[in-house]
C-alpha cells in the first residue's frame, strides 16, 4: 500500500510545479492576439509550443514578451515552433500572436504555454520505505512524464500534417473540379462553334447555287 500512496504523492507533486494552458484560438484577419501568463520564481522553465492548423500559407507572425516589455523572441510566417526558455524575472509574460499580414485569410492556431519551477519537491518519508527505494520511484515518475511529454507533442505534429495534407488534398480536389467544369464548357463551346461554322458554309453553299 505504501508505493501507490508515494507514486501518488509524487504525482500531485508534479502536478503542482507545472501549470500549463493548451487552447485553440481562431485568428481573424487583420487581427492580434496576445495570451498571458504569471511567473512567481526566478529561472523557471516556461515551455512554448504553437502550430497553425488551417488557414491561408499555414503561417502566422509570433512574439514572446517578457517584463518590462522586453522582447524575448519573435519571428514572421511561421508555421509552427516549439521553444523552452528560462524566466530570469518574476512577472507576466506575453505571447503574441499577428495576422495582419493576412486580408481575407483567418487562421485556426493550436498552442500551449507551460511554466515550469526547475526545483524537484521532495516527497514526504514513509515509515518502512527506505530513501533509495523513494528515489527511483521518483526517477522513474518524472521519465515517465518526460515520455508522455513527448508523446504529447508527437500527436501534436502528425496532428498538424493530417490538417495540412488533408487541406491541400481538398485544394487539389477543388482545382480538379474546376478544371473539369472549365473543360465541360469548352467542350461545348467548341461543339457549338463548329455547328455554326458548318451551316454558315451550307448557306453560303446555298445562295451561290440560287
Amino acid at each position: 500500500m505504501q508505493l501507490p500512496l508515494l507514486s501518488y504523492g509524487l504525482l500531485a507533486c508534479l502536478i503542482s510545479l507545472t501549470s500549463a494552458t493548451a487552447l485553440t484560438y481562431r485568428l481573424a484577419p487583420n487581427e492580434k492576439a496576445c495570451f498571458f501568463t504569471w511567473v512567481e520564481q526566478q529561472n523557471a522553465k516556461i515551455a512554448f509550443y504553437f502550430a497553425v492548423q488551417s488557414g491561408g500559407s499555414f503561417d502566422v507572425d509570433y512574439s514572446v514578451t517578457g517584463p518590462n516589455e522586453k522582447l524575448i523572441m519573435s519571428n514572421s510566417k511561421e508555421r509552427q515552433g516549439d521553444f523552452v526558455f528560462t524566466a530570469q524575472e518574476i512577472g507576466e509574460y506575453r505571447v503574441c500572436f499577428n495576422n495582419e499580414m493576412s486580408t481575407f485569410q483567418e487562421k485556426v492556431v493550436d498552442f500551449e504555454i507551460a511554466v515550469e519551477n526547475e526545483a524537484r519537491t521532495q516527497l514526504p518519508s514513509k515509515k518502512g520505505s527506505s530513501p533509495e527505494q523513494t528515489s527511483l520511484l521518483e526517477e522513474s515518475i518524472f521519465k515517465l512524464s518526460g515520455q508522455l511529454s513527448t508523446i504529447n507533442r508527437n500527436q501534436k505534429y502528425f496532428r498538424t500534417r493530417e490538417n495540412r495534407n488533408f487541406s491541400t488534398v481538398r485544394s487539389t480536389e477543388k482545382r480538379i473540379f474546376n478544371f473539369s467544369v472549365m473543360e465541360s464548357a469548352l467542350m461545348v463551346t467548341m461543339a457549338g462553334l463548329q455547328v455554326f461554322i458548318v451551316r454558315f458554309f451550307f448557306q453560303g453553299a446555298r445562295k451561290g447555287y440560287v
